[in-house]
């Protein structure tokens, strides 16, 4: 497409049809464009199918033969939605939080076995974190190297030691299935590969 000369652009509401240099075909609403850029951002229903839900492609018209204008929005669009910035950081502090507790277990040389399992428990309980080569779940319970149930300590009894040794029963029973999965996975292959030779 022949990239959008001085004073041309699309406005926000309007609906757009692009047809990509590959032949696909993408509709949508026009939610932003950047002339600088040649990108086109357009809201469109839900991949899903939820209706409460929608898709934002961005598009970068140096890949575009054409677009349509489907229908012109005419009137203001309405007012963007306010953004809930003190919810957006403490949604990035977390995120830092979590990559840094990585980084700090590679730098450590906790097995990868540990890290597995610190991520498991993470997806449950987010108040674990490192202590060395340990792992501190709700300050109640430590899991200490190799990580095994019988590594699990904490107040006998309590309900945090309990649940957390469920939690790494479960997460060694998943691998090892997955370990089984892949060996029958590759054995087959083998056999597949030896009857076709």
């Amino acid at each position: 497409m022949a990239a959008p000369g001085p004073g041309e652009y699309f406005s926000v509401g309007n609906h757009v049809s692009c047809l990509t240099c590959l032949g696909q075909r993408l509709q949508g609403e026009v939610v932003a464009f950047d002339y600088q850029s040649k990108m086109l951002t357009l809201k469109c229903p839900s991949s899903s199918g939820k209706l409460n839900l929608s898709d934002v492609l961005l598009i970068n018209l140096a890949y575009v033969s054409s677009v349509d204008i489907i229908n012109d929005r005419t009137e203001t669009p309405p007012p963007l939605a306010s953004l809930n910035v003190n919810k957006l950081a403490i949604r990035a502090r977390a995120e830092k939080e979590d990559k840094l507790s990585q980084a700090y277990a590679v730098s450590a040389g906790v097995s990868v076995e540990g890290q597995q399992l610190f991520q498991t428990i993470h997806k449950t309980i987010k108040d674990c974190k490192w202590q060395e080569k340990n792992i501190i779940v709700m300050d109640d319970v430590v899991i200490a190297p190799p990580y095994q149930v019988d590594n699990c300590k904490g107040k006998e009894g309590g309900s945090a030691l309990s649940h957390v040794r469920k939690i790494v029963e479960k997460h060694f029973k998943d691998v090892e299935t997955q370990k089984v999965m892949q060996r029958s996975t590759a054995q087959q292959a083998q056999k597949d590969s030896a009857l076709s030779s």
